[in-house]
């Protein structure tokens, strides 16, 4: 059995010496709890822990399951923490609201059921902003988590507990959900790689089955092999999801390696100076540029030609709406109402006035989008631009309310960069660029082609392989 602290190792490693009995599942879970118990104090990430007896007791178990029977699945013995918008049997999902501070869950979700079906250990929840509304991780029930590599800033959101666990080594991979950037921008911000995919790649329990929602859920990982591991077991079609994609997991995360000679890539950058952003973002970013065009991609900037501002009142429009649908009853009740924090209230109150008609009109711009990135990608292999408009920023802030000197007119108008793939369902997947002269972390986004997510890995891993950004630079703890 090698000598080498299992925290630190690949999540694809520690699989790997788990099923071949190198290491017990046992040993492994004590390695990541005694991480926690000397890390997470220090910031928050995770949270509604689960006792260490359970947990050593099913490692046992799966240490006998192994030796009898085999490996469950591919994450046989890997210890995972949810996160907390995500049922768990037996744990709270709490959604960092003090109005389901109790909820226990009385079954999985289905993105989790996969998880446990291949084998993972649940450990306990990361911590996200109240409802995963805002790229914050702050809440009135858990508290804020902070920043990897800097504890005086945020996380980003709404995966931050994830991205910050996975940063600090307390999991070996993270499953995190995206609507307005909350699997990217957390990446971005902790120097880790994080995937959005199609929708309907990996099934998900929502109360409309026949709507395809802005939100999505994907994994995170400090590689792209780590990332494929797990996106492999979360994806694929439901019987019970009648727009989940008929691919298996398998099919869209092998083979990783591919020839990128020749590969087209669209500089989006600012958007021709559409959307403010902090000096020092963009130059990371074209630093991460010039690895692909090392890798034999062809790198060229590209103009958006879309009306952004229409873009923007469209998805708040769909945003507003669906936040009021999920929280209307709530906000009716003037004791619970109270409780909301002031985004969620701002976002129910303009969700419960806006008109049939109204989203009628901001559907069709969705379209008339979908379609002029498709026209896009007759031309590039994928397009570019950066993970977010600002470095982490200080964590007492609620959110940054100006850019460049140009003021944020809501409370996520900072994260408008990731709403691009976000309103075309688009994959995108978040990859480190480096960090700027305070020491703090920024990352890119690699958009691809309508269910071509195989094909963003593959870039990735290539870019991955360049460039180790997470493991050459490992936060100081």
């Amino acid at each position: 059995m090698s000598g080498t602290d299992p925290t630190a190792l690949s999540a694809t490693a520690l699989a790997r010496d788990i099923a071949t009995g190198q290491r017990s599942a046992v040993s492994v879970m004590e390695a990541f709890l005694e991480r926690i118990d000397a890390v997470n104090p220090r910031v928050n990430a995770i949270v509604s822990r689960v006792d260490r007896p359970t947990l050593l007791a099913e490692a046992r178990e799966q240490d006998e399951i192994l030796k009898q029977h085999g490996p469950i699945g591919p994450l046989h013995g890997l210890p995972m923490a949810v996160k907390d918008l995500e049922d768990v049997v037996g744990l709270p999902t709490t959604q960092g609201s003090p109005l389901f501070r109790d909820t226990v869950a009385t079954s999985d979700s289905p993105m989790v059921a996969r998880l446990r079906q291949a084998g993972a250990i649940f450990i306990g929840k990361t911590n996200v902003p109240e409802f995963g509304l805002g790229s914050h991780t702050y809440n009135p029930v858990f508290g804020t988590t902070l920043n990897a590599y800097d504890h005086s800033r945020t996380a980003g959101g709404s995966s931050g507990g994830a991205a910050v666990a996975l940063a600090t080594h307390m999991v070996p991979l993270a499953d995190g959900s995206d609507h307005a950037g909350s699997l990217r921008n957390p990446a971005g911000f902790n120097n880790i790689y994080g995937f959005r995919p199609s929708f309907g790649r990996i099934p998900d329990d929502a109360a409309d089955l026949f709507a395809a929602s802005l939100g999505v859920t994907g994994p995170m990982a400090r590689s792209v092999e780590d990332l494929a591991l797990l996106f492999s077991v979360q994806a694929g079609p439901d019987p019970r999801m009648p727009l989940s994609i008929q691919e298996s997991g398998q099919s869209v995360t092998q083979p990783l390696e591919a020839a990128l000679k020749g590969r087209r890539v669209g500089w989006l950058g600012d958007l021709g100076g559409y959307l403010p952003m902090e000096d020092g973002i963009l130059p990371l970013c074209e630093q991460g540029l010039s690895v692909l065009s090392g890798l034999g991609c062809a790198v060229e900037p590209v103009s958006i030609g879309f009306p952004m501002e229409e873009l923007w009142e469209a998805w708040t429009l769909l945003r507003s709406w669906k936040v009021a649908a999920s929280l209307g009853d709530v906000y009716q009740d003037p004791k619970r109402r109270t409780l909301l924090k002031t985004a969620a209230q701002w976002e129910v109150a303009r969700g419960l006035n806006i008109s049939g008609t109204a989203i009628s009109r901001a559907l069709a711009v969705r379209s008339r989008w979908f379609l002029h990135m498709a026209s896009l990608f007759e031309r590039y292999d994928h397009l570019v631009l950066p993970t977010a408009q600002v470095f982490p920023f200080a964590a007492e802030l609620d959110w940054p309310k100006e850019i460049a000197g140009r003021a944020m007119d809501t409370y996520h108008r900072w994260m408008e960069v990731v709403i691009l793939a976000t309103n075309a369902q688009l994959p995108s997947l978040s990859v480190p660029v480096g960090f700027n002269d305070s020491g703090l972390p920024m990352g890119m986004q690699i958009i691809g082609r309508h269910q071509g997510e195989l094909s963003c890995l593959q870039l990735g891993h290539a870019y991955d392989l360049a460039t180790h950004w997470p493991a050459r630079h490992p936060p100081a703890l």
